[in-house]
């Protein structure tokens, strides 16, 4: 069985996080590392101030639903670095009971929506955001749409305009 080569970027992160790092993959030429939730702001902030890393655009957060695995949740963060010219996916799992990761907004500011929406959409705390609100739905909007157990004819309270 041919061994697999890692990135340059995997290789520097799971040598300076060690069991932080719960898998690396490379497929298709995208390098990926899923870590523990509890370290995710030091990780990231290492990604970003490494000189060799310099992982300075965070271009998309998002969440995806497991239903029936546990964790149920995950938060997947999609970095560039526009100095190296390379990129990485880094994934956090977060369980059903307390879904809940540290924001990463004290390291890219730039992440601000985008925690909101995953927290709109799927119901994924981000603890610590200075503005954790609804995005896209309204306030009175009951559940989190794009969890898998959203059922899809849901009725939705009616709102009239706030006076």
């Amino acid at each position: 069985m041919a061994e697999e080569r890692k990135s340059a970027v995997l290789t520097k992160l799971a040598g300076k996080f060690g069991d932080d790092i719960v898998a690396t993959h490379s497929d298709f030429g995208d390098d990926t590392a899923q870590v523990r939730r509890e370290r995710i702001v030091e990780i990231c902030t290492f990604l970003r101030d490494d000189p060799d890393l310099r992982f300075d655009l965070a271009m998309d957060c998002t969440g995806v639903d497991y239903l029936g695995e546990e964790p149920r949740f995950e938060v997947v963060y999609h970095l560039y670095s526009i100095a190296k010219k390379h990129r990485v996916r880094i994934k956090a799992r977060v369980p059903e009971e307390d879904p809940v990761i540290d924001s990463v907004i004290p390291v890219w500011a730039g992440m601000d929506w985008f925690e909101r929406e995953a927290y709109d959409m799927y119901g994924i705390v981000f603890r610590n955001h200075p503005n954790l609100k609804r995005i896209l739905m309204y306030e009175e909007f009951e559940g989190h749409p794009l969890r898998k157990d959203y059922p899809k004819a849901r009725r939705q309270p009616t709102v009239g305009p706030k006076e």
